[in-house]
């Protein structure tokens, strides 16, 4: 005990002395250094010096002596471990962060190192090299070491000695020694300011030195001198330091060592100490610090500074485990609580840094079970074993990361703890199988997290284990512990960067105990003798490992965190006066609890108890009940001590009792406890959970006592929450949040009264999930999932609210925090805006249709990318009737809409406002939303009812205020600007009672009411409109009478109402202005409204002044007043009078203002507030006289404008380009002000809840439009307001539409908000602040590969003509085309474009596009007319003759077609493609044409696109054969034939012509790419890959796999099947034919245009391919239009499939062997759309080549020319040469893009800007016209008289030519038959075979 008093006699001393010396260093009580023997030497041979890996014990025993006051430890370096070869460029890594890692563990402890760079001799490695110290080198070696240790730990340690032993040199030795030291300390003084440093020498000889001469004492900051004190000797310490000091010249001394001898007999009046004490407390002596080591040995030393090698020796804190006393301790803590006081409710908040969250299970939510080759996992196995063929969809998280964030933003989650799959990223488990789209998915949650300020928690593993590692035995097989390892590595490399908190299991004993045990979970193993106790064994050996691979690779690089949530429930006595049932729920906690948690925080072995109690069973029943694993004492060590923190998962308590009967297996009877439940404990859905918040203080101050007070390490509670059931109400959940309250008070009451250091509480979970055996009928989470919907939305319960406000105010303080806004009035440029002259009739702002109305397609629809500028407002809207109800609410006064409303009949369905969305109720709800879209404003409109209920300030409602004052704050408190609507149509009743606004007194009191709201709200409102569309007030309320307060009289009522309106708004901008502008900061406006108005012919002058009108009767009504010149516009009041005075009325029913009123409304607005949603085309009427109204003085009529897409209100069509006009209109025409869209949104019915693609549409084209007019147009657009935040009572269509980011279910009393796929849109479009250039469509500058393809495309139908020519046969499109209303216009190919009569003209095309190939096809019927080898047509093979060899003289090679769709009429005749002889017929028509064109042509396909052959021929029928009525079997048919006729084919060419003609064969397949239409969606994503499997796979899968995809074939047998028919619809192969298709291919031919929105659709019962295949398709309306009504320009889809080819298919060469784009319309040689095309497609093709590794080698672009385009005949042009078919010559005239093409293909790619000009450039030549756009129109000619006709006169001559010309053939006809008919019989016949030998040519 004296030892003991002495010691702390010492830290009372050090104290006192650093109190003393308040200016001087800390004083050092030293201890150190670290050993290697059981005692305490400090020998140089016993000094640890990180040969080896650090004790395990270390941190522990530093931290047991920081306890105990130790500030500084000895730590001695190794010079030659740490430079072997003496050089300091070379160090030896591990031995240096070895003492990094000592350095470190002592700082964390608190206390610091003193660093000693070497004893004394010089080391026996350099000694034998260099010898001693007598050698001069080494003296340089020491200062190079001495600079790196400097450089190395400067950073943690600020103290050093440089020899500890000096003394133990002499002479020469000593002196260089010396010399190395001053060296060391000139460079240190320089360098490493603020350090110090020492030198050791013993006490006595520090005389001698001085003695020797040396000025040493100059080069030390103090003096570390070695003591000894001799208990019988009676050392004079005094007077030994008095000496060193005199000799020092007082320098400070350091007892660096005090050795104690002789003083065995002394223990009992420790004299050792007191003299220590006496010598310290003498300040004479300068004395700094002391060792303690020594002299305080044998305070019980003997147990605890003993070698921390020694396996056998145990600290202090790892003795026996004292669960029984932590035990105990707790329940004496809380034994004698009354129930009262256990239940008392705590209030206040948790420490200022406490941390929430909220967590997820992969398994449970993620869905995507088969997404990007995720592997299968225990869990997945699990649901097949119990029949459930579905996969675990899930919440479809996998597609969902930004719908899961958006949730975590709105309840203003810090933290989100979630689970990776192990089976995601390593299918197998082992990094073999790696997936990187599965690591990339994490890494997108990851990053969406913290883009949000939302931290991410992982768990590595919660329970999904890889099928195939289970299948090696899963936790049992001893090498899942290196997988484990493995994953766990690749995880913190990968994401370490980023998560800094990382959870190695979640729950475990849930796997070790019903995953192994009773086998109620995967992977269902019933073995709870051996195997439940192997996997623990097994995942705390995987766990300690990944913790050491953490804090070995990567904790000083990402300083995070990593810790074990280990689940247990809190067990509590049955009898808490028995003894026994005491005793067994303490093993209760320590057979779940400390199963796991004592080998991790204790000892490294699992408890006592629970060893102790299996071998007691044991010995009781005979037999082994539990086969507990032994741990090895290196395992102990690796085990104990990793974990930076204890995870708990708690959820419910049991009480426990003792039961001793039984020798049955599992943890209860093993046990000896009994687990029960009190029955008045509230239940929850699942029978295993009650609530009992109680438990968890009890718990955590058990887990505090038994596992982490010692270490020190923090409690978070990883998991805590409750099931509900799914039937019932899933919203209100009253039940969690009780559950929720309850224990986070509890936990609370742990950390303020307990002390527990809890650091953070975990939510489980945040939303419903997949339960595992209980589905989805349990139900954990925050958020309602509804499992019913394929788009799994997710609703906030009333629990997520709750908890959102725990989090808000940190646990249970009274309010919540204080804003965190600085709240900031409005710059305004100027503060009144100028007054402008009167609008001109038409304006000046004309200029608008004259810029624009003549804009192609192309241009209006071509997309822009960019940003809005900094401080851009984006926001969300609503309005008090549409969102509050609470309509008689703490008295609120009826409005007009109540009144209205109320009455039966006026509203659909006799809906009204009265509860609508209870936002008066709401404020936290709707908050929550507004925080999840993280808007920066927020438009809102007051009800002046609710706070003048009569209209007049004496009404006063305080309750309604104060309801504003709610919603202003937390705006306010979550950075969200308040915009505030004063009169948002809603007057109160009592007002229109005095003829509302048609009561000139409504001025004033309206102004009444501004007053008291700028007064009341101002100093947190900064935005106010003053009215709502006023033109929809005066108009649809007091003209038309549609809406409240249905006042019809449209001649007068309006104009008056409109007056009235802009005089009170100047009224109330005024009061503002000159009242609390000063103060207030804010600004004032007005909300108009127009649509945009589009002459329906700018070239007609009349319509256009009847558009500009339609915009100033609407718009200018209002603006011009208020931003022009005080009055109304010109147009207006020319109308209106002159139609009063033609109704014979004495003045204009349009009212005047005074010079004085229109002073006054001019310039009364600070910006300009625009609403706005759709646009009409308008032209002028005259309109009836006899009908005086505001509509028929305007006299023009609307209609629907070019490219209107419906909407849920008819009239509000979605016209995004009239936006960007309506902009740029208003810049004109009111002088460049600062716009506002204060309301812009679009309608969806009833039908779309969350899923609303339209309004995904509506906002890319939209909002892109105000971003054109703001960066091209330089329209001042400064704000967006989307309309609106939810759905709400839309005036006259009640309920029946929903404009709302969020759904509204009105159907449900409590009106829950469900974010749509259009808030996740809108959110990224504010976070991006417009729509930055997508990467994927960045242009990517760079060349193709050297010798690459570049072709153009051709088909024999859409170009040759010559249908009947030389003895041609018939083909399907001959007869298709020359069938009635096949084709548009009636047009054919019977002339086509005469390439069979044109060759040379086409071959000098293709040069001019300096191709070095050209695609065309080779017409069956022209070369065996009847489609049989019976007959060789040689004319028709003489043609391509004659077309090879012409390609092949301009240095073009073929590329040839041998089927291009034009089957022989003779075959279909009998069946075509249905009839499987075509197979062979095929085959004989390829040898022919192999035999004859072989030697010439190099590159075959065999056929073009069966697709469209078997689907569009067959089962559509608008294409040849034009079959339709057997949909469902005849494509089947039609494609198997196909593809037996390729495989033949192609094992033809193979077989017979390969080795002599050495070409290549392959087929060219065509297929769209399908993105999901919702890509959030599986069912969508599940669609869109049918799409692609259903079009290309079906073909390429034979091909290139041998068979058609699983996938296609289990569709169509399961659909047939279902339907009764006995097999499936889909042909099969035989494995012969398997065998013989497989692998026909040379290359992989593809032809791509465009990409489609894929959704799934349900086609019922029905039998047909596009049933089967079970997608509905759409486009996206910002893909550019083409001339054919299919074809989207989507040039990202094709990077996208190319990719789809090489990772399906296999690394195959691939040539595109069609790409182009069609126009349609007038012709315009200008074709900048195809030039834009053929720009953007190529360079996709280029990225997926130089960027993905496809192995492209050629393009083709279709097509050469315009041609027949099928059953579209010529509208639609795809060519890039212009076909004149005005000129019988059919002149071809390139168009704008065989130039861009041509550079293209002259460059190999795409030339940088900073390349340009570039001699690879072709440039169009210069006599052709310049800038020759749209070809002029025929001029009309004069007619004459021919053969009774009126003709032209360029008609007659032609005609004249026909005849004379036919005269001649005539003629030269009979010759020609005369002569050959003498010659026929003379003739000798040739065989057709040896005709077509003789026709070759020499090969090239």
């Amino acid at each position: 005990m004296k030892f003991l008093e002495g010691f702390l006699s010492l830290g009372v001393l050090a104290i006192c002395w650093s109190y003393s010396n308040a200016n001087e260093q800390e004083f050092m009580l030293l201890a150190g250094p670290l050993t290697t023997s059981k005692t305490l030497h400090s020998e140089e041979q016993y000094v640890f010096n990180c040969g080896g890996p650090l004790p395990q014990q270390s941190k522990d025993y530093f931290l047991y002596l920081q306890r105990r006051g130790v500030t500084n430890f000895k730590v001695l370096l190794s010079w030659s471990h740490i430079l072997p070869t003496g050089d300091a460029n070379q160090p030896h890594e591990e031995t240096v962060m070895c003492f990094k890692t000592l350095v470190q563990q002592l700082t964390d402890s608190g206390i610091k190192p003193l660093l000693v760079l070497h004893r004394s001799e010089v080391p026996e490695l350099f000694r034998a090299k260099y010898g001693g110290w007598e050698n001069p080198l080494l003296v340089q070696m020491f200062e190079q070491y001495a600079g790196f240790v400097f450089s190395t730990f400067r950073d943690h340690v600020d103290t050093f000695v440089t020899f500890s032993h000096l003394h133990e040199l002499q002479d020469e030795q000593l002196h260089n020694a010396l010399q190395s030291h001053e060296n060391t300390y000139k460079v240190f003084d320089q360098k490493f300011k603020g350090l110090r440093l020492s030198l050791g020498i013993r006490a006595r000889d520090v005389t001698s030195i001085y003695q020797m001469g040396s000025k040493i004492m100059n080069y030390v900051d103090f003096l570390s001198v070695h003591m000894q004190f001799n208990c019988k000797l009676q050392t004079a310490l005094t007077e030994e330091l008095r000496k060193v000091q005199i000799v020092s010249g007082q320098k400070s001394l350091l007892i660096y060592q005090l050795t104690v001898n002789d003083c065995d007999g002394y223990e009992h009046d420790f004299q050792p100490l007191t003299v220590v004490l006496e010598v310290l407390q003498n300040n004479d002596h300068h004395i700094i610090g002391c060792d303690i080591t020594h002299v305080f040995e044998k305070l019980d030393y003997d147990k605890t500074l003993i070698s921390l090698q020694n396996e056998d020796a145990k600290s202090v804190f790892y003795q026996k485990s004292a669960t029984a006393f932590s035990y105990k301790k707790v329940w004496e803590k809380f034994k004698s609580q009354t129930e009262a006081e256990r239940d008392q409710f705590l209030s206040g908040s948790f420490p200022v840094d406490f941390q929430w969250s909220v967590s997820s299970e992969s398994f449970k939510v993620e869905g995507g079970s088969a997404e990007h080759g995720k592997g299968e996992t225990i869990w997945d196995r699990f649901n097949h074993e119990a029949g459930v063929n579905e996969s675990i969809l899930g919440c479809d998280s996998y597609h969902k990361v930004d719908y899961d964030v958006y949730l975590l933003r709105g309840m203003m989650a810090p933290n989100y703890q979630f689970s990776i799959s192990w089976a995601r990223i390593f299918p197998t488990g082992r990094k073999e199988s790696f997936v990187e789209k599965g690591a990339a998915y994490y890494d997108k949650m990851i990053n969406t997290l913290l883009q949000s300020g939302i931290e991410p928690t992982v768990t590595l593993h919660h329970w999904d284990l890889p099928q195939a590692l289970q299948n090696s035995g899963g936790w049992i097989n001893d090498s899942i512990v290196e997988a484990f390892k493995e994953f766990s590595d690749f995880c913190f490399s990968r994401y370490g960067d980023r998560v800094k908190t990382w959870i190695t299991f979640g729950s475990p004993w849930v796997v070790s105990n019903l995953g192994y045990g009773t086998g109620e979970y995967p992977p269902s193993i019933k073995d709870p003798v051996m195997a439940s106790y192997k996997v623990t064994h097994n995942i705390l050996k995987s766990h300690a490992e990944a913790w050491h691979i953490y804090n070995d690779k990567y904790r000083k690089l990402y300083s995070g965190k990593v810790g074990i949530a280990l689940n247990s429930d809190w067990a509590e006595p049955r009898d808490p006066s028995s003894d026994q049932d005491v005793a067994a729920a303490e093993r209760y906690l320590n057979f779940m609890l400390g199963w796991f948690a004592h080998p991790i925080f204790v000892d490294g072995d699992y408890p006592a108890v629970l060893r102790e109690q299996i071998e007691k069973k044991k010995a009781f029943c005979g037999q082994d009940l539990a086969r507990l694993p032994v741990f090895t004492e290196a395992e102990k060590q690796r085990i104990r001590g990793t974990a930076d923190f204890f995870g708990l998962n708690h959820q419910t308590s049991r009480l426990i009792s003792e039961n001793l009967t039984s020798c049955d297996a599992g943890p209860d009877n093993v046990g000896d406890f009994q687990a029960h439940i009190d029955p008045t404990w509230p239940t929850t859905a699942s029978d295993q959970i009650h609530s009992v918040p109680w438990g968890l203080r009890r718990l955590l101050y058990y887990i505090f006592l038994e596992y982490t007070s010692i270490t020190k390490v923090p409690i978070y509670i990883t998991g805590n929450g409750m099931p509900t059931e799914y039937t019932g109400d899933g919203i209100n959940d009253t039940l969690r949040v009780d559950y929720l309250k309850a224990y986070i008070n509890e936990a609370m009451k742990a950390v303020r009264v307990d002390d527990v250091v809890v650091q953070r509480f975990t939510v489980q979970s945040l939303m419903d999930g997949y339960e595992g055996p209980s589905g989805y009928t349990q139900r954990f989470g925050l958020h309602y999932v509804n499992f019913d919907d394929p788009d799994r939305p997710r609703t906030p319960k009333e629990s997520a609210y709750y908890y959102s406000q725990v989090i808000e105010r940190n646990g249970f303080a009274e309010t919540a925090a204080s804003p965190k806004m600085q709240i900031h009035g409005y710059h305004i440029e100027s503060r009144r805006l100028p007054s402008l002259p009167p609008s001109e009739v038409p304006s000046k702002s004309k200029v608008v249709w004259e810029k624009y109305s003549s804009q192609t397609k192309f241009e209006r629809q071509l997309y822009h990318y960019g940003t809005f500028s900094e401080g851009f407002q984006w926001g969300v809207s609503s309005s008090a009737y549409q969102v509050e109800g609470g309509w008689n609410a703490d008295g609120k006064g009826p409005s007009v809409w109540d009144t209205f409303t109320q009455k039966p009949g006026n509203i659909p369905s006799n809906a009204n406002g009265d509860v609508a969305c209870d936002s008066y109720n709401k404020v936290d709800e709707d908050l929550h939303m507004l925080r999840a879209l993280k808007v920066k404003t927020y438009r809102f409109s007051l009800s002046w009812s609710r706070i003048f209920p009569n209209g007049y300030k004496s009404s006063l409602n305080q309750k309604g205020v104060d309801y504003y004052n709610r919603l202003i704050d937390g705006l306010i408190a979550n950075n969200i600007t308040p915009m505030v609507t004063l009169y948002h149509w809603d007057l109160p009743q009592a007002l229109q009672n005095i003829n509302g606004w048609d009561n000139t007194e409504m001025i004033s009191i309206f102004n009444e009411y501004c007053d008291f709201c700028y007064a009341t709200f101002g100093d947190r409102v900064k935005f106010w409109i003053t009215f709502n569309e006023p033109q929809t007030i005066a108009w649809l309320g007091y003209g038309l009478g549609q809406i409240p307060p249905n006042v019809k009289k449209p001649g007068d009522a309006p104009y008056r109402v409109a007056h009235n309106l802009l005089k009170a708004h100047a009224q109330a901008y005024h009061t503002y202005d000159e009242k609390y502008r000063a103060s207030q900061g804010g600004l004032v406006s007005i909300s108009l409204n127009a649509e945009w108005a589009e002459p329906l012919d700018v070239n007609i002058p009349r319509e256009v002044v009847a558009a500009d009108r339609a915009l100033q009767f609407q718009l200018g009504w209002f603006a011009h007043p208020i931003f022009k010149n005080g009055d109304y516009p010109d147009a207006m009041k020319w109308q209106v009078g002159n139609k009063s005075e033609l109704q014979g009325l004495k003045e204009s029913r349009l009212p005047s203002f005074t010079d004085q009123d229109k002073a006054f409304i001019q310039g009364t607005a600070d910006v300009f507030c625009i609403n706005t949603y759709t646009t009409k085309v308008v032209r002028h009427v005259t309109s009836r006289l006899n009908i005086e109204s505001y509509q028929t003085d305007q006299d023009i009529e609307r209609d629907k404008a070019d490219g209107s897409e419906n909407t849920a209100v008819s009239e509000q069509k979605a016209v995004a380009w009239g936006l960007r006009r309506l902009l740029i209109w208003l810049k004109e025409e009111y002088g460049n002000p600062e716009i506002f869209i204060t309301e812009n949104g679009v309608a969806t019915g009833t039908a779309i809840t969350t899923d609303d693609t339209d309004r995904i549409f509506y906002l890319k084209t939209y909002v892109d439009e105000a971003l054109k007019a703001h960066n091209l147009d330089g329209v001042r657009v400064k704000g967006y307001i989307a309309s609106s935040l939810m759905d709400s009572f839309e005036w006259l269509n009640g309920y029946n539409v929903g404009y709302g980011l969020h759904h509204v279910d009105f159907k449900h009393s409590s009106r829950p908000r469900t974010p749509k796929r259009s808030a996740h849109l809108y959110f990224d479009i504010m976070r991006n602040n417009g729509f930055p250039m997508p990467v994927e469509e960045e242009m990517l500058f760079g060349h193709f590969r050297e010798g690459f393809v570049w072709s153009t495309a051709t088909a024999a139908y859409q170009i040759e003509g010559a249908w009947r020519a030389d003895g041609k046969g018939l083909s399907i499109w001959d007869k298709f085309a020359h069938t009635s209303l096949k084709i548009s216009q009636d047009e054919n190919g019977d002339i086509a474009c005469d390439s069979y009569n044109k060759i040379e003209e086409d071959i000098d095309n293709l040069k001019t596009l300096r191709v070095n190939h050209y695609r065309f096809s080779i017409s069956w019927p022209r070369i065996m007319p009847d489609g049989t080898n019976r007959k060789i047509n040689e004319a028709g093979l003489n043609y391509y003759h004659r077309l090879i060899d012409a390609l092949l003289a301009a240095n073009i090679k073929p590329q040839v077609t041998l089927y291009h769709w034009d089957l022989p009429q003779a075959l279909q005749d009998v069946g075509g493609w249905e009839n499987d002889t075509v197979v062979n017929r095929f085959k004989d028509y390829a040898d022919v044409v192999f035999n004859s064109l072989g030697d010439k042509v190099k590159f075959w396909i065999t056929i073009n696109e069966p697709y469209n052959v078997a689907m569009v021929g067959h089962g559509y029928g608008s294409a040849a054969p034009g079959i339709t009525f057997r949909p469902g079997t005849a494509p089947y048919i039609v494609a198997h034939n196909l593809i037996k006729a390729h495989a033949e084919a192609w094992h033809l060419y193979n077989d017979k012509y390969r080795a002599k003609h050495g070409g290549i064969v392959g087929i060219t397949i065509n297929s769209d790419w399908a993105e999901p239409r919702n890509p959030y969606k599986q069912e969508d994503v599940d669609a869109a890959r049918r799409v692609v499997q259903f079009q290309l796979g079906w073909f390429a899968h034979p091909v290139f796999n041998g068979d058609y995809s699983d996938l296609m074939k289990d569709i169509v047998r399961e659909r047939s099947l279902a339907a009764g028919l006995s097999k499936s619809r889909l042909p099969e192969f035989t494995p012969e034919e398997v065998a013989r298709i497989k692998g026909t291919h040379d290359y992989f031919g593809f032809n791509h245009y465009t990409t489609v929105l894929a959704y799934n659709f349900d086609y019922k019962d029905l039998q047909h391919y596009d049933a089967d295949r079970g997608v509905g398709t759409v486009t996206d309306r910002t893909w550019l239009d083409s001339g054919s009504f299919w074809l989207k320009v989507t040039p990202v889809g094709f990077r996208k499939i190319l990719n789809f080819i090489k990772e399906e298919y296999g690394d195959h060469t691939i040539y595109i062997t069609e790409n182009g784009v069609s126009e349609r319309g007038p012709v315009n040689l200008n074709d900048i759309s195809r030039i834009h095309y053929y720009d953007n497609y190529i360079n996709q093709a280029l990225k997926a080549y130089m960027l993905d590794g496809v192995d492209i080698r050629g393009y083709a672009a279709w097509t050469l020319m315009d041609n027949l385009e099928w059953a579209t005949g010529f509208d639609d042009r795809f060519g890039l040469f212009y076909v004149n078919r005005s000129d019988p010559n059919l002149p071809r005239i390139p168009k704008k893009s065989v130039w861009n093409y041509a550079t293209i293909i002259n460059c190999n790619g795409f030339i940088s800007p900073e390349e340009r000009p570039h001699k690879c450039q072709v440039h169009e030549p210069e006599d052709d016209t310049p800038g020759i756009t749209t070809l002029p129109p025929p001029v009309e000619e004069l007619s004459v008289s021919f053969l009774g006709l009126e003709v032209s006169i360029s008609d007659a001559e032609l005609a004249l030519n026909v005849l004379f010309s036919l005269s001649i053939i005539a003629a030269i006809t009979v010759i020609l038959l005369v002569y050959g008919l003498v010659k026929a019989s003379k003739k000798q016949k040739r065989p057709a075979g040896e005709y077509i030998d003789l026709e070759k040519k020499d090969k090239f």
